[in-house]
C-alpha cells in the first residue's frame, strides 16, 4: 500500500515505513536509547533524500522523548540545574548544526558529509561497545568482578573552573565540561538526525561522573529540548520536515517501544551491550558499503534552493 509523502516528493509503502518504526521502536525499548542512530541510515536506505531524513526523524525523536522525559521528570529522577546547564550547550550546538547543515545542502556537500559522519562515529562507538561487551562476557565467564568505580574518583575534568554545585546529582564539577557535551550532543543531532543519548549517557557516566540514577532523565530532557529546537529550524529555514513520514514514525515506535522494553528486561546487561556494538558497527559498515559502491546513476537532478 503506497503513499505519498509530501516533502520527500516520492511515494513509499507505508506498511514498509510503519515496520521500520516498529523495528526501531523495539530497539529503542530494548536498549534504552532513541534509536536515531538507526531510523535515519533506514530511511536513507530506502531512498528518502539525507535532508528529508534527517530533519523528519528530529521530530520523531523530540516527540519520543517527550513521555520519556515526563516519567523521569515526575520520578525525580532528573537534575534540573544539571539539565539546565546541558541545555545552554545545546541551545547553541543545535542552532550551529542547523546552520552548517543549510550550509553544507546550498554546496550540494550534504548527502556526502552526512554518510561520512555516520561511517565515523557509528564504526568508532559501535567498535568500542563490541570490545567492552566482549570484554565483560569474558571476564563473567572466568568468574572476574567488573573493576568497579571508585567514589568520589576524579580526573582533569574535575579540576577546571567556574564550578558548580548539582545538588541531585550530588557532585561539584565546572560548568565548562558540561556546556561542552551538551553543544557536542545538540550539534550531532541536528547535523546526523540522532538524539545523541547512545554517546550522552557514557559520557556523563564515565567523564562528568554523574550518579546513574539521574542519568538518562537528565538525558533525555536534553534529547527532548534540542530534536525539538531542530524540528523549528529544519522547518523554518529548510522546510524539510516531512509531518505524514514522521506521524507514520511515531506511530510504529512507540508500539515496538513497548515490545522491546520487555525484550530487554530478560537480557544479561553485557550481551545487550554486545549486540548494541553489533548493530551500530553494522550500520557503520552499511554507510561505507555504500560510499564505495558505485552508483545506479551517475547523475542527479536536485533543487539547491537558489534564484537565479
Amino acid at each position: 500500500m503506497q503513499i505519498y509523502l509530501p516533502v520527500a516528493d516520492l511515494p513509499v509503502n507505508i506498511l514498509l515505513v510503519l515496520a521500520m518504526g516498529i523495528a526501531v521502536g523495539f530497539v529503542s525499548g530494548m536498549f534504552g536509547i532513541g534509536g536515531g542512530f538507526l531510523m535515519t541510515p533506514l530511511l536513507i536506505f530506502i531512498g528518502i533524500s539525507p535532508a528529508v531524513a534527517v530533519a523528519s526523524v528530529s521530530s520523531h525523536i523530540a516527540a519520543s522523548s517527550f513521555s520519556g522525559a515526563l516519567s523521569y521528570w515526575r520520578r525525580q529522577a532528573v537534575d534540573p540545574a544539571l539539565a539546565a546547564v546541558l541545555l545552554v550547550g545545546g541551545i547553541m550546538g543545535t542552532a550551529l548544526g542547523v546552520w552548517l547543515f543549510s550550509f553544507l545542502r546550498s554546496l550540494g556537500q550534504l548527502d556526502l558529509t552526512i554518510a561520512l559522519s555516520y561511517v565515523v562515529l557509528l564504526s568508532a562507538v559501535g567498535g568500542l561497545m563490541l570490545w567492552e561487551g566482549v570484554s565483560a562476557i569474558r571476564r563473567a565467564r572466568r568468574g572476574e568482578a567488573a573493576m568497579p568505580r571508585r567514589p568520589g574518583s576524579h580526573v582533569w575534568i574535575h579540576g577546571l573552573p567556574l564550578k558548580m554545585r548539582f545538588k541531585r546529582s550530588k557532585i561539584y564539577l565546572s560548568a565548562i565540561p558540561v556546556v561542552t557535551v551538551g553543544a557536542l550532543i545538540g550539534f550531532v543531532g541536528a547535523v546526523m538526525g540522532i538524539g545523541g543519548a547512545f554517546l550522552l549517557i557514557p559520557i556523563m557516566i564515565y567523564l562528568l561522573r554523574v550518579p546513574t540514577g539521574v542519568v538518562i532523565g537528565t538525558a533525555q530532557v536534553l534529547t527532548l529540548t534540542t530534536m525539538a529546537m531542530a524540528t523549528l529550524l529544519h522547518a523554518t529555514t529548510n522546510h524539510l520536515v516531512d509531518a505524514v513520514l514522521a506521524l507514520i514514525l511515531m506511530v510504529g515506535g512507540v508500539t515496538g517501544a513497548q515490545f522491546g522494553a520487555r525484550a530487554g528486561q530478560r537480557i544479561r546487561g553485557e550481551h545487550l551491550r554486545l549486540l548494541l556494538g553489533l548493530l551500530i558497527l553494522s550500520v557503520g559498515i552499511r554507510f561505507a558499503v555504500e560510499l564505495v559502491i558505485p552508483p545506479q546513476e551517475i547523475f542527479t537532478l536536485r533543487e539547491t534552493g537558489t534564484s537565479p
